[in-house]
């Protein structure tokens, strides 16, 4: 029983969470051991926090997952894990998420309440809205990425927002178009925002913020606000790793057909893993030794 609770909370679905240590990386403060910890103990927060909603998810859509190929195997849609099981799992995953949050600081704790707050809006009504559903998904991270800067007293960057936003969207539309391939005529049977989709409509979105997140990005990294906060001139050298890793996971989804998992794709694609780690290292480098 434990695995399948375990398998509930989706831990390969926690990366996401690591958005909140992107203040920490470009505030400079990852001298500062405390900061190091209250980000890393603020990424346990939202893991927790994270799980509880997954698992709220899929309490909700049981019977929807039943009918996909993958997601039929998911605990509640194959009948492993009980509704009772899994309404006592929520309970005790938001309850020890919000019991850290308050620990951590009262905005983080606010900030919390405001995550989970939309994803219940969103499992409950905004999926149902096209565009909103993916634009909800996108303001998610950028929730997490305003709770990494809480959680160690900095302000968050107007740019690290926008490049988190925008990068989010382009996900969410590839997923939704790897889902309307995968599933074809059961697409809206899984999922009803489906049918407000089209895959001419989806490429159009995805050709849309792919362009907007690698110039916001060239942006960010030219801009002469950003050098003076960060003291470098030299973030222009990450660039190749966003322009190679959006480029590259385009081709994923349009050749491989995948895309349906962001968090997959990071793990199980070689080229995709060692470009973030990449661009990871060398801002670090830049930002901190150069």
């Amino acid at each position: 029983m434990f695995k399948n609770l375990f398998k509930l909370a989706r831990p390969t679905q926690w990366l996401k969470n690591g958005v909140l240590l992107a203040a920490l990386v470009f505030a400079g403060e990852m001298s500062q051991t405390l900061k190091i910890e209250l980000a890393l103990f603020g990424v346990v927060v939202f893991c927790l926090l994270s799980s509880a909603i997954y698992t709220f998810n899929d309490l909700i859509d049981r019977e929807q997952d039943r009918q996909h190929p993958l997601k039929k195997e998911r605990p509640l849609a194959s009948g492993k894990v009980t509704v009772g099981q899994a309404v006592s799992m929520i309970i005790v995953l938001l309850i020890a998420g919000l019991v850290g949050a308050w620990f951590i600081n009262m905005n983080f704790f606010i900030i919390s309440l405001v995550f989970i707050g939309l994803n219940l809006l969103y499992t409950l009504f905004l999926k149902n809205i096209v565009i909103l559903d993916a634009m909800t998904v996108g303001l998610s991270f950028v929730i997490r990425a305003c709770a990494g800067a809480l959680a160690i007293g900095v302000t968050a960057s107007t740019w690290m927002l926008i490049n988190t936003l925008l990068l989010a969207l382009f996900l969410s539309f590839g997923k939704r178009r790897h889902e309307l391939m995968l599933l074809e005529e059961g697409a809206v049977a899984h999922r009803k925002i489906l049918g407000h989709y089209s895959p001419y409509l989806l490429d159009q979105m995805i050709g849309i913020t792919t362009a907007s997140v690698v110039v916001m990005y060239m942006l960010y990294s030219f801009s002469t606000e950003v050098s003076e906060k960060l003291g470098t001139d030299y973030l222009y050298l990450t660039i190749p790793f966003v322009v190679y890793g959006i480029f590259r996971y385009l081709y994923l989804i349009h050749k491989k057909d995948k895309g349906g998992s962001p968090t997959r794709v990071l793990i199980t694609d070689l080229p995709i893993l060692m470009t973030v780690l990449l661009w990871v290292l060398t801002s670090i480098l830049i930002l901190y030794y150069l």
